[in-house]
């Protein structure tokens, strides 16, 4: 019985992540092949880590290492067949960012199996679920994410697990475990979001469970500290600093979003479907219905703190669109359920299941 089970969980993640992998694969080709990275500090700096070089690297940048070492680990086999597949690009940088292409959609597809996961378990049908997943990739930042040396990807991926894990409650500790291990590593503002894993985590994995994955993933990070700063003989505190003048942005932030520029920018990050919920809502309300938010989307106090969390993300940042791409497990779920309640108000026969 034990191999059935496993076969069919199994199956259930490998649809979507398989889903998700080939969209992304599409969409951010494009930006690989013809984006200039010498214009661009965030992929320069990573390629540069992948290079095994940190000493002109930011302090923001220089601990984010695991995306970099997966790329070069899988840049090491394809450089000896690249230059013959593609002639043209001789250059030592083209298997490194085609090793990052790969590793970043393969994680940002991993989160995408995350979001859809979480869809279903909200009530929406996997017909539904699907459309929505793909409507959530079709944003320019996942095209810009998974096909340039960045490291978002795993840190959409620590989101997505930890929104997973919550919304599974009982037999999802292990995605509340990964995230704890890999959370510290992917990004120095995952801080901002473990208090939201350790209170509405609880169902998922109990506060002593939790407390040893967060310390095992902050000794690696000590860890990390520890090599580089050593090896570039870093001065101590920097971090720290570095930190603190994000603070700045704050203002920087909310003055941007407050003007037509910014809220161009926060409605482009999922585009016109961003409209869908709403006007669902729209059309219910006119129909007579009663359904609430709540009631027809399923939001939750863990799902305003999880915005409140993405929304923290945005104004240390500065840059609104890349952060609040982070809410993709919330809209995802959203996008799905005004789908699925969509298609029982206007299709035949009102046939969706939940």
């Amino acid at each position: 019985m034990q191999g059935p089970v496993l076969g069919a969980r199994s199956r259930q993640w490998l649809f979507p992540w398989l889903l998700a992998l080939a969209a992304l694969a599409n969409l951010a080709y494009p930006l690989y092949q013809h984006y200039d990275v010498a214009h661009s500090i965030d992929p320069r700096s990573y390629l540069r880590m992948a290079s095994g070089r940190f000493d002109s690297v930011s302090v923001t940048r220089r601990y984010r290492v695991l995306v970099p070492a997966a790329a070069a680990a899988v840049a090491a086999p394809i450089a000896s067949i690249y230059a013959r597949v593609w002639p043209q690009r001789p250059e030592e940088q083209w298997p490194l960012r085609f090793a990052f292409y790969l590793v970043n959609c393969g994680l940002l597809a991993a989160a995408g199996a995350c979001w859809f996961r979480s869809a279903r378990l909200s009530g929406a049908s996997s017909a539904a679920a699907a459309l929505a997943l793909l409507a959530a990739l079709s944003s320019r930042w996942a095209a810009y994410i998974a096909g340039l040396p960045l490291t978002d990807s795993l840190y959409l991926l620590v989101f997505g697990l930890s929104y997973y894990a919550v919304k599974r409650g009982k037999g999802a500790g292990w995605a509340l475990v990964a995230a704890l291990l890999l959370g510290p590593l992917a990004k120095e503002s995952f801080c901002f979001l473990l208090p939201w894993v350790l209170w509405f985590g609880r169902a998922a994995l109990s506060w002593p469970r939790q407390l040893l994955a967060l310390t095992v993933g902050l000794v690696a990070l000590a860890c990390v500290h520890v090599c580089i700063d050593s090896q570039i003989h870093a001065q101590a505190g920097h971090s720290l600093t570095n930190a603190l003048e994000h603070l700045a942005n704050i203002s920087y932030s909310l003055q941007r979003a407050a003007s037509v520029k910014g809220l161009g920018e926060l409605l482009s990050i999922f585009g016109l479907f961003t409209l869908v919920p709403f006007l669902v809502l729209v059309r219910q309300k006119r129909k007579g219905s009663a359904l609430a938010l709540q009631s027809a989307f399923g939001f939750s106090y863990a799902d305003a703190a999880f915005l409140l969390v993405v929304a923290v993300h945005m104004l240390l940042s500065g840059d609104l669109g890349r952060m609040g791409y982070l809410a993709a497990p919330v809209f995802v779920a959203m996008l799905s359920l005004a789908f699925t309640h969509w298609h029982r108000t206007l299709g035949p026969g009102n046939t969706a299941t939940a």
